[in-house]
């Protein structure tokens, strides 16, 4: 008992020089970022996944003592399966831990961002943020014109009539497009629902306006429901847990440098090379768009 005594004795003495996670007084909410495209990435913007952010949220939900979880979300959507299964593991690891969740909305939660937002309890947006955006959109381009100028003939066998539906280089069909608009109304149906399952009791306007894909200023969300305040991380959690919080950043590691480049190797073949940089391209293309709606 009197070690006892003596060790808590010495830990107070020394709480200013401690580490903040090793202090009695000091609050600990670790800070998980969500930053980037969802399932479409480049090498220099690498995308959203499951796969890449699951270990940091098991190491940050695994903090011990945490008073909650802050998710930095800065994301423009992306692959809706990604969005959802992310949006999952967050409410899985929140109920099987019973911490908290508080989102924290950078540049834009919008599309599968803002699902993510909503697997938070809370949704504190900076503001100047954007968010919405609650619809399901495909774009593409029709390159059979431009085949037919340059005197290109494509050849394409397949097994089942349906496997080259939407080929950007044939002519677009209308059962094809009836059959996409189909999926579309699917998925957005399932968005809207998540979306009121945990936005429900503080939605302030009309279904009409809130699933119709627009996106809004912080300021307008927030008297749509879509936000709870305004504000941003430090002042937030400062306010709420005292000048002491601690919020380490939670990172699964990695970077750059130390990721290998799917199908670009130290053994690939010249032509596997050309073929990787070419669908990297397209994808740093494609993510780049999803920015470029909102300005960024």
């Amino acid at each position: 008992m009197a070690n006892a005594s003596l060790f808590t004795s010495l830990r107070r003495h020394m709480a200013p020089i401690l580490p903040a996670s090793l202090r009695d007084d000091a609050a600990i909410v670790p800070v998980v970022r969500l930053t980037g495209t969802i399932g479409v990435g480049s090498p220099l913007r690498p995308a959203l996944t499951l796969a890449g952010v699951a270990k940091s949220l098991d190491k940050a939900f695994a903090v011990k003592g945490a008073k909650a979880v802050a998710l930095v979300i800065n994301s423009p959507g992306g692959a809706p399966a990604q969005s959802h299964l992310i949006y999952k593991r967050i409410r899985d690891l929140a109920s099987e831990k019973q911490l908290p969740v508080i989102a924290f909305v950078e540049d834009v939660a919008a599309s599968g961002g803002y699902m993510l937002a909503c697997a938070a309890d809370e949704i504190v947006a900076d503001p100047f943020s954007i968010l919405g955006s609650i619809g399901v959109v495909s774009a593409g381009f029709g390159f059979d014109k431009a085949l037919e100028k340059l005197g290109i003939d494509r050849r394409v066998y397949t097994a089942g009539e349906r496997k080259v539906m939407l080929d950007p280089f044939q002519p677009e069909k209308e059962e094809d497009v009836e059959r996409l608009k189909g999926l579309q109304k699917e998925i957005h149906a399932v968005f809207a629902g998540l979306v009121r399952a945990r936005r429900g009791d503080v939605l302030a306007a009309d279904e009409a306006t809130l699933f119709s894909g627009e996106f809004w200023s912080a300021e307008q969300a927030q008297e749509f429901g879509l936000v709870d305040s305004i504000g941003d991380l430090r002042s937030f959690l400062r306010a709420r847990y005292g000048d002491k919080v601690a919020t380490p950043l939670i990172q699964s590691g990695g970077g750059l440098f130390s990721r290998r480049i799917p199908g670009v190797g130290a053994t690939a073949p010249a032509s596997a090379i050309g073929a990787g940089f070419a669908d990297e391209m397209v994808h740093a293309a494609e993510a780049r768009a999803l920015w470029g709606r909102f300005g960024l």
